[in-house]
């Protein structure tokens, strides 16, 4: 194994009934006044709204409500709650929701700081403090709440970019996965996608790191349990539990260990597909994407792809592994091709171009445009 370092100081709250800590712990940081960050409005539904207004209430915690996150976070949200939160001095950033209200979080908490947010995403501007971030999850999917990264989406320019920052780990986040037993059943499928998806990132970078190797296996085949399980009955906890738990361990450090900091060619090509068409989920795009992914590249690196075939799908060969994925996609109800959006190939070299729009894609290896439209070629 090459040499690593290995820290995440998020602070995880996990089970039945937590959310009410919620107000002691930004107590205990000594913050007075939050920005609530939220999105449609589901958590007034599911009665998470309700307790985490009674938490903060409890603990004299004033606080402002920020409504309208997008399940695909744009900068110009981003930009008018930042401008809400600097006039209102909040202390912290509470965000109550998914990985999309998190991203959003992280993104106006370090651009709190910043000359302006899109400047942190195009890498002009490194942050170098940001406001507390504070969290309680509502979707298990994209790990936000266990981790330094963020997604945003520059809506004037089509451009779906990532930032990381060892200053918006979240301080507390709170998981208490009896809250997603109502979720629709696409948005639990998603998040098992995504959960696999990051996973499988940091796998196929592997050589002979067999710990980690060994733990992602383990963690690909929790998720592909759960979500067979939960798709037969979404209210069991059990499996509802494991699946939250798999997706925060899935990027918060411990299955990228030794493994050169991962190969996230699919995100990026996925990123520029939601970027042109926001209505299409993160996950739905990774799964259309990733099997195809697979079968262009998986020559390259035979040994670990043929071990992820029979390890994770009992499959003799990658072919046989890369079409039991995608039956258990087909199953879930996960899409497996671009033409299930109407995305047709005349448009393969504009999603190429902006893949590409912040430079190289790949590791194992580096696609230029032709490469990512004969990927899409094989999606479609």
């Amino acid at each position: 194994m090459d040499n690593f370092k290995f820290h995440n100081p998020v602070k995880i709250i996990f089970g039945k009934e937590t959310i009410r800590e919620i107000g002691s712990e930004i107590h205990s940081h000594g913050i007075s006044k939050v920005m609530i960050l939220m999105g449609s409005g589901s958590v007034k539904k599911n009665g998470v709204y309700e307790q985490v207004i009674d938490s903060l209430e409890k603990y004299g915690i004033d606080y402002i409500e920020q409504w309208g996150v997008t399940p695909n976070p744009v900068l110009s949200h981003a930009e008018k709650s930042l401008e809400i939160a600097r006039s209102e001095k909040v202390q912290a950033i509470l965000a109550v929701g998914g990985g999309s209200v998190i991203d959003e979080a992280k993104a106006i908490a370090a651009g709190y700081f910043a000359p302006d947010i899109w400047s942190i995403f195009e890498k002009t501007y490194k942050p170098n403090n940001a406001l507390p971030i504070f969290t309680v999850l509502t979707i298990s999917a994209t790990a936000s709440e266990i981790n330094s990264f963020g997604v945003l989406t520059n809506d004037t320019e089509n451009k779906k970019w990532s930032f990381g920052s060892q200053y918006v780990y979240p301080k507390v986040s709170i998981i208490d996965p009896t809250v997603q037993k109502f979720l629709p059943i696409n948005q639990t499928i998603n998040g098992g996608v995504d959960t696999l998806s990051h996973i499988m990132e940091f796998y196929f970078m592997g050589e002979n790191e067999e710990s980690t190797l060994a733990i992602n296996e383990a963690l690909m085949r929790t998720v592909i349990k759960s979500i067979d399980e939960l798709v037969a009955d979404p209210l069991n906890y059990d499996w509802r539990a494991n699946l939250a738990w798999c997706s925060s361990l899935a990027l918060q450090g411990i299955t990228s260990v030794s493994m050169g900091g991962g190969e996230f060619a699919c995100h990026r090509i996925e990123h520029a597909i939601s970027a042109l068409h926001p209505t299409i989920a993160h996950a739905e795009g990774l799964s259309i994407i990733f099997p195809a992914w697979i079968e262009y590249v998986n020559l390259l690196k035979p040994h670990i792809f043929e071990r992820w075939a029979k390890n994770v799908w009992e499959a003799d060969s990658v072919e046989a592994g890369i079409e039991r994925m995608k039956d258990k996609f087909k199953f879930w109800g996960a899409p497996v091709s671009m033409s299930e959006f109407n995305i047709e190939p005349d448009e393969f070299e504009k999603i190429a171009e902006n893949a590409l729009l912040i430079g190289e894609v790949g590791k194992i290896k580096e696609l230029n445009k032709q490469d990512i439209i004969n990927i899409l070629n094989i999606a479609q």
